[in-house]
């Protein structure tokens, strides 16, 4: 590899990087049984975009594709005991001051709309979470499930149908419009 290429790719990197690495960290610590969990899966993530650097997509794609990595390695149960190395320090100290950020509030509201999500099925919920938190676009999830868009689309809407119903049932079947700084987070 040429010096020149060599920048380029540390460049294209380092950018991908600071462009993708919050929405990626708040995913992975939401998932994640730990803090730690959630920085060595982060840098195992990024670990792999480094090395498969020309299989990024380029543009608005990289990130669905960063995302389907990071599921990949959730699914597999990546552990803890990965070397950790300078990038994996530096994570570390970005999530402790990332942390109070993710920190859910407990309320009613929070909690009937736990609940429900975890009333879904847990590709329903996925789904749902993929697009409400992580703020991705049916098309984007479809890259990172490794799914068809259309199919992502009928599911998110009939997740998103299950999830309202299981909230009013939730309200004990009132069906009171909820606005303002009462409204749960859309989904």
């Amino acid at each position: 590899m040429s010096g020149s290429r060599s920048e380029q790719a540390q460049v294209r990197f380092e950018q991908l990087y600071r462009e993708t690495r919050i929405d990626l960290l708040a995913y992975l610590v939401r998932r994640s049984p730990s803090a730690e969990d959630a920085a060595d899966l982060l840098a195992e993530t990024y670990s792999i975009a480094w090395r498969r650097l020309d299989a990024v997509p380029e543009g608005k794609g990289a990130r669905p594709w960063l995302f389907g990595v990071a599921r990949k390695l959730l699914l597999k149960g990546a552990s803890k005991a990965r070397t950790r190395h300078a990038l994996v320090e530096r994570l570390a100290a970005e999530l402790r001051v990332a942390a109070p950020i993710f920190q859910p509030v407990e309320d009613e509201r929070s909690v009937a709309l736990r609940a429900a999500l975890a009333s879904l099925p847990e590709r329903e919920r996925e789904i749902v979470m993929l697009a409400s938190w992580e703020g991705l676009a049916p098309k984007e999830i479809a890259v990172v499930l490794g799914q068809p868009a259309n199919l992502v689309r009928v599911r998110l809407h009939r997740a998103r149908k299950r999830l309202k119903r299981a909230l009013l049932g939730s309200a004990g079947g009132t069906r009171r419009l909820v606005t303002g700084s009462d409204a749960p987070p859309a989904v």
